[in-house]
Protein backbone atom coordinates (compact mmCIF):
# COMPACT_ATOMS: atom_id res chain seq x y z
CA UNK A 1 0.00 0.00 0.00
CA UNK A 2 0.87 3.91 0.22
CA UNK A 3 2.74 5.27 2.95
CA UNK A 4 2.22 4.78 6.94
CA UNK A 5 1.91 1.04 7.43
CA UNK A 6 4.97 0.70 8.71
CA UNK A 7 7.60 -0.45 6.40
CA UNK A 8 10.58 1.90 7.10
CA UNK A 9 10.26 1.16 11.35
CA UNK A 10 10.51 -2.78 10.91
CA UNK A 11 13.36 -2.36 8.04
CA UNK A 12 15.16 -0.90 10.71
CA UNK A 13 13.95 -3.35 13.61
CA UNK A 14 15.12 -5.95 10.68
CA UNK A 15 18.48 -4.66 10.03
CA UNK A 16 19.21 -4.13 13.98
CA UNK A 17 18.86 -7.91 14.18
CA UNK A 18 20.87 -9.63 10.82
CA UNK A 19 24.14 -10.09 11.77
CA UNK A 20 27.43 -9.67 9.48
CA UNK A 21 27.15 -6.39 7.16
CA UNK A 22 23.47 -5.98 6.49
CA UNK A 23 22.84 -2.91 4.13
CA UNK A 24 19.65 -1.05 3.37
CA UNK A 25 18.06 -0.53 -0.11
CA UNK A 26 15.67 2.11 -0.83
CA UNK A 27 14.57 4.96 -3.25
CA UNK A 28 14.87 7.56 -1.96
CA UNK A 29 11.49 9.47 -2.31
CA UNK A 30 11.18 13.17 -2.24
CA UNK A 31 15.32 12.88 -2.46
CA UNK A 32 16.78 14.83 -5.52
CA UNK A 33 19.45 12.31 -6.05
CA UNK A 34 18.77 9.75 -8.29
CA UNK A 35 21.76 7.30 -7.14
CA UNK A 36 22.81 4.59 -6.61
CA UNK A 37 24.99 6.27 -3.83
CA UNK A 38 25.72 5.59 -0.33
CA UNK A 39 23.61 7.81 2.17
CA UNK A 40 26.12 10.27 4.31
CA UNK A 41 23.75 11.20 7.27
CA UNK A 42 26.36 13.98 7.76
CA UNK A 43 26.96 15.52 4.41
CA UNK A 44 23.01 14.73 2.42
CA UNK A 45 20.32 16.48 3.66
CA UNK A 46 16.41 15.41 3.01
CA UNK A 47 15.72 17.03 -0.16
CA UNK A 48 19.40 15.08 -1.65
CA UNK A 49 18.50 11.66 -0.40
CA UNK A 50 14.94 12.07 1.37
CA UNK A 51 13.81 11.21 4.83
CA UNK A 52 13.47 7.61 4.72
CA UNK A 53 17.10 7.51 3.35
CA UNK A 54 18.17 9.17 6.82
CA UNK A 55 16.27 7.55 9.45
CA UNK A 56 17.76 3.90 8.23
CA UNK A 57 21.27 5.59 7.66
CA UNK A 58 20.81 5.74 11.31
CA UNK A 59 20.70 2.14 11.68
CA UNK A 60 22.89 0.84 8.84
CA UNK A 61 25.09 1.58 5.97
CA UNK A 62 22.08 2.73 3.47
CA UNK A 63 21.85 2.90 -0.42
CA UNK A 64 19.49 5.29 -2.36
CA UNK A 65 18.50 4.03 -5.84
CA UNK A 66 15.88 4.81 -7.92
CA UNK A 67 17.10 1.96 -10.18
CA UNK A 68 16.76 -0.64 -7.08
CA UNK A 69 19.21 -3.29 -9.36
CA UNK A 70 22.46 -0.51 -9.33
CA UNK A 71 21.82 0.07 -5.83
CA UNK A 72 21.83 -3.71 -4.98
CA UNK A 73 24.93 -4.04 -6.98
CA UNK A 74 26.89 -1.07 -5.08
CA UNK A 75 26.08 -2.80 -1.95
CA UNK A 76 27.16 -6.15 -2.94
CA UNK A 77 30.65 -4.18 -4.07
CA UNK A 78 30.76 -2.48 -0.68
CA UNK A 79 30.43 -6.17 1.14
CA UNK A 80 26.50 -6.64 1.91
CA UNK A 81 25.50 -9.60 3.97
CA UNK A 82 22.20 -9.18 3.05
CA UNK A 83 19.97 -6.27 1.49
CA UNK A 84 17.31 -4.73 3.25
CA UNK A 85 14.83 -2.83 1.49
CA UNK A 86 11.89 -0.85 3.03
CA UNK A 87 9.20 -0.84 -0.59
CA UNK A 88 9.95 -2.60 -3.67
CA UNK A 89 7.69 -5.42 -3.77
CA UNK A 90 6.17 -4.63 -6.76
CA UNK A 91 9.57 -3.63 -8.61
CA UNK A 92 10.38 -6.80 -10.65
CA UNK A 93 13.83 -5.95 -11.11
CA UNK A 94 15.37 -7.09 -8.06
CA UNK A 95 14.48 -11.06 -6.80
CA UNK A 96 13.66 -11.09 -3.32
CA UNK A 97 14.90 -13.97 -1.41
CA UNK A 98 12.08 -12.93 1.49
CA UNK A 99 9.51 -10.65 1.75
CA UNK A 100 6.97 -9.09 4.59
CA UNK A 101 3.56 -8.03 3.84
CA UNK A 102 3.24 -5.19 6.59
CA UNK A 103 -0.54 -4.41 7.73
CA UNK A 104 -1.22 -1.52 10.35
CA UNK A 105 -3.94 -3.32 12.36
CA UNK A 106 -5.83 0.24 12.93
CA UNK A 107 -6.11 0.46 9.00
CA UNK A 108 -6.11 -2.53 7.03
CA UNK A 109 -5.87 -2.58 3.90
CA UNK A 110 -8.55 0.51 3.26
CA UNK A 111 -11.36 0.72 0.92
CA UNK A 112 -9.67 -2.31 -0.56
CA UNK A 113 -9.14 -0.66 -3.71
CA UNK A 114 -6.11 0.07 -5.95
CA UNK A 115 -4.33 3.21 -6.76
CA UNK A 116 -5.92 6.07 -7.05
CA UNK A 117 -9.27 5.38 -5.24
CA UNK A 118 -7.81 3.96 -2.52
CA UNK A 119 -4.54 2.55 -1.00
CA UNK A 120 -3.80 -0.62 -2.97
CA UNK A 121 -0.46 -1.09 -5.30
CA UNK A 122 -1.80 -4.37 -6.35
CA UNK A 123 -4.67 -6.73 -4.67
CA UNK A 124 -3.99 -8.10 -1.40
CA UNK A 125 -4.23 -12.04 -2.33
CA UNK A 126 -1.69 -10.81 -5.08
CA UNK A 127 0.98 -9.01 -2.37
CA UNK A 128 0.63 -11.91 0.34
CA UNK A 129 1.20 -14.74 -2.31
CA UNK A 130 4.95 -13.30 -2.72
CA UNK A 131 5.69 -13.04 0.87
CA UNK A 132 6.47 -15.26 3.61
CA UNK A 133 5.14 -13.84 6.24
CA UNK A 134 2.64 -10.63 7.68
CA UNK A 135 3.37 -8.23 10.02
CA UNK A 136 0.77 -6.88 11.85
CA UNK A 137 1.29 -4.10 13.59
CA UNK A 138 -1.28 -3.05 16.42
CA UNK A 139 -4.33 -4.43 17.68
CA UNK A 140 -6.02 -5.84 14.23
CA UNK A 141 -9.40 -3.71 14.84
CA UNK A 142 -10.45 -3.85 11.44
CA UNK A 143 -10.14 -7.24 10.56
CA UNK A 144 -7.59 -7.23 7.96
CA UNK A 145 -6.54 -10.72 9.11
CA UNK A 146 -9.46 -12.51 7.79
CA UNK A 147 -8.39 -10.89 4.52
CA UNK A 148 -5.09 -12.85 4.07
CA UNK A 149 -4.55 -15.99 3.09
CA UNK A 150 -5.43 -18.68 6.15
CA UNK A 151 -2.37 -20.65 6.22
CA UNK A 152 -0.33 -17.12 5.97
CA UNK A 153 1.81 -16.80 8.80
CA UNK A 154 1.36 -13.40 11.32
CA UNK A 155 3.57 -11.86 12.77
CA UNK A 156 2.34 -8.83 15.83
CA UNK A 157 3.92 -5.99 17.21
CA UNK A 158 3.03 -2.90 18.33
CA UNK A 159 4.94 0.52 18.12
CA UNK A 160 6.80 1.89 21.33
CA UNK A 161 6.91 5.90 21.18
CA UNK A 162 9.77 7.21 23.45
CA UNK A 163 11.40 10.92 24.17
CA UNK A 164 14.37 12.23 25.67
CA UNK A 165 12.63 14.57 27.20
CA UNK A 166 9.96 13.24 29.98
CA UNK A 167 6.72 14.83 28.21
CA UNK A 168 3.42 13.60 31.03
CA UNK A 169 1.50 16.82 31.70
CA UNK A 170 3.70 19.00 28.83
CA UNK A 171 1.90 21.34 26.73
CA UNK A 172 3.11 20.54 23.28
CA UNK A 173 2.00 21.84 19.46
CA UNK A 174 2.79 18.14 17.92
CA UNK A 175 3.19 18.52 13.62
CA UNK A 176 3.98 15.66 11.50
CA UNK A 177 4.12 15.29 7.79
CA UNK A 178 3.58 11.54 7.12
CA UNK A 179 1.18 9.23 5.99
CA UNK A 180 -1.07 8.77 8.82
CA UNK A 181 -0.54 11.80 11.09
CA UNK A 182 -3.35 10.10 13.54
CA UNK A 183 -0.95 7.52 14.91
CA UNK A 184 1.62 10.24 15.56
CA UNK A 185 -0.86 11.63 17.91
CA UNK A 186 -1.82 8.92 19.54
CA UNK A 187 1.84 8.27 20.60
CA UNK A 188 2.03 11.80 21.85
CA UNK A 189 -0.67 10.80 24.31
CA UNK A 190 0.57 7.78 25.01
CA UNK A 191 3.85 9.48 26.31
CA UNK A 192 1.85 11.88 28.62
CA UNK A 193 1.54 14.90 26.79
CA UNK A 194 -1.28 17.49 26.22
CA UNK A 195 -1.72 18.08 22.67
CA UNK A 196 -2.75 22.14 22.48
CA UNK A 197 -2.73 22.19 18.78
CA UNK A 198 -2.24 19.48 16.29
CA UNK A 199 -0.66 20.23 12.45
CA UNK A 200 -0.84 18.28 9.77
CA UNK A 201 1.41 18.75 6.48
CA UNK A 202 1.51 16.49 3.64
CA UNK A 203 3.34 12.87 3.68
CA UNK A 204 7.30 14.11 2.68
CA UNK A 205 6.33 17.76 3.03
CA UNK A 206 9.85 19.79 2.36
CA UNK A 207 9.78 22.38 5.43
CA UNK A 208 9.94 25.91 4.46
CA UNK A 209 11.63 28.60 6.12
CA UNK A 210 7.83 29.76 6.41
CA UNK A 211 6.74 26.88 7.45
CA UNK A 212 9.40 27.01 10.45
CA UNK A 213 8.03 30.63 11.23
CA UNK A 214 4.31 29.75 11.41
CA UNK A 215 5.02 27.12 13.93
CA UNK A 216 7.60 28.83 16.18
CA UNK A 217 4.86 31.64 16.28
CA UNK A 218 2.13 29.01 17.15
CA UNK A 219 4.23 27.46 19.80
CA UNK A 220 5.51 30.81 21.40
CA UNK A 221 1.51 32.06 21.32
CA UNK A 222 0.57 28.91 22.89
CA UNK A 223 3.34 28.60 25.29
CA UNK A 224 3.96 25.18 24.48
CA UNK A 225 6.92 22.49 23.51
CA UNK A 226 7.17 21.65 19.50
CA UNK A 227 7.37 18.10 18.96
CA UNK A 228 7.29 15.79 15.70
CA UNK A 229 8.29 12.69 14.24
CA UNK A 230 11.75 11.35 13.72
CA UNK A 231 11.22 11.41 10.43
CA UNK A 232 10.26 15.24 10.44
CA UNK A 233 12.76 15.55 12.23
CA UNK A 234 15.60 15.07 10.09
CA UNK A 235 14.49 17.72 7.43
CA UNK A 236 13.69 20.56 9.57
CA UNK A 237 15.32 23.68 9.14
CA UNK A 238 18.12 24.45 11.46
CA UNK A 239 16.45 26.88 13.77
CA UNK A 240 13.05 25.32 14.02
CA UNK A 241 15.51 21.72 14.59
CA UNK A 242 16.99 23.67 17.63
CA UNK A 243 13.22 24.16 19.46
CA UNK A 244 11.76 21.15 18.34
CA UNK A 245 11.96 17.50 19.89
CA UNK A 246 11.32 14.06 18.15
CA UNK A 247 9.16 10.99 19.09
CA UNK A 248 11.55 8.41 18.19
CA UNK A 249 9.52 4.86 17.94
CA UNK A 250 11.02 1.07 17.63
CA UNK A 251 8.99 -2.18 17.65
CA UNK A 252 8.05 -4.19 20.42
CA UNK A 253 6.98 -7.85 18.64
CA UNK A 254 4.44 -10.24 20.60
CA UNK A 255 6.94 -12.78 19.86
CA UNK A 256 10.46 -11.80 18.36
CA UNK A 257 11.30 -15.80 18.39
CA UNK A 258 9.31 -16.07 15.14
CA UNK A 259 10.68 -13.10 13.64
CA UNK A 260 14.62 -13.86 14.55
CA UNK A 261 13.37 -17.88 13.08
CA UNK A 262 12.63 -16.54 9.85
CA UNK A 263 15.39 -14.22 9.34
CA UNK A 264 17.77 -17.36 10.42
CA UNK A 265 16.02 -19.54 7.45
CA UNK A 266 16.75 -16.22 5.17
CA UNK A 267 19.90 -15.20 5.49
CA UNK A 268 20.96 -19.23 5.87
CA UNK A 269 20.21 -19.45 2.09
CA UNK A 270 22.06 -15.88 0.85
Amino acid sequence: SVGGSGKTILARDILARLSGKPFALTRGYGGLLSGPILVDPVRHSAAEVGDEALLLAMTAPTIVAHDRAAGATLAREMGASAIVMDDGLQNPRLQKTAAFLVVDGGYGFGNGYLLPAGPLREPVAAAAARCIAAVMIGDDVVGAQSQLPANMPVLRARIIPTCDTSLPGARVVAFAGIGRPTKFFESVSQLGAEIITKITFPDHHVYSNADAASLMTTAHAQQAQLLTTEKDFVKLPAELKAQTMAVRVHLAWDDATALEAILRNVTAIL
